[in-house]
């Protein structure tokens, strides 16, 4: 095992499902997001390719959610043709970088849906941690922008994990 896969695994509080490679880092130098196969290691489709670890990251976003950050962002792509053009690029983007990674020779069923599964069409949006997680990576991805200025800086003071342990001095609070 990897210090990313461990850090990884004391970040989500689980060991991943499959191998994966950290996309973005923290000023603290630990993972934010990480990169998933669409096929998990017991062939399992696997629609999100960029996965979001930050534990501050993943709070703040959750908070979001809970407030209705979903429900209005869809609304904001239904209402704003630009913002729901340019979800739908994103969701085109993501789908074709996950159907790149399928090895050619493979014939068993394949993820589908756009940014973490989300259906195709009608602005759907499912899960901002998903979005954000696909701008940190460093995609063009409208609404992962919005939910990016909305909860960076990551301005955590201790790190998360250390030593593939949750820090008990890590607190989401600065």
């Amino acid at each position: 095992m990897t210090v990313d896969s461990v850090d990884v695994e004391a970040q989500i509080g689980r060991p991943p499902r499959v191998g994966s490679e950290v996309v973005a880092r923290c000023h603290l130098g630990k993972p934010v997001v990480i990169k998933v196969p669409p096929l998990l290691d017991d062939g399992t489709p696997f629609p999100t390719t960029y996965w979001l670890t930050c534990p501050l990251a993943r709070i703040r976003i959750g908070r979001l959610e809970a407030a209705g950050g979903v429900r209005r962002l869809e609304a904001k792509a239904e209402n704003d043709s630009e913002f729901g053009a340019a979800l739908e690029e994103a969701h085109q983007r993501y789908v074709s970088e996950r159907d790149e990674m399928i090895p050619a020779e493979y014939e068993g069923p394949t993820p589908s849906g756009g940014v973490g599964g989300s259906p195709l069409g009608k602005h759907r949006v499912k899960c901002l941690h998903a979005h954000y997680a696909d701008t940190a990576a460093g995609n063009d991805n409208p609404v992962g922008q919005l939910v990016a200025d909305w909860i960076e800086p990551l301005d955590c003071v201790i790190t998360c994990v250390e030593d593939g342990i949750r820090n008990p001095e890590w607190s989401a609070r600065p």
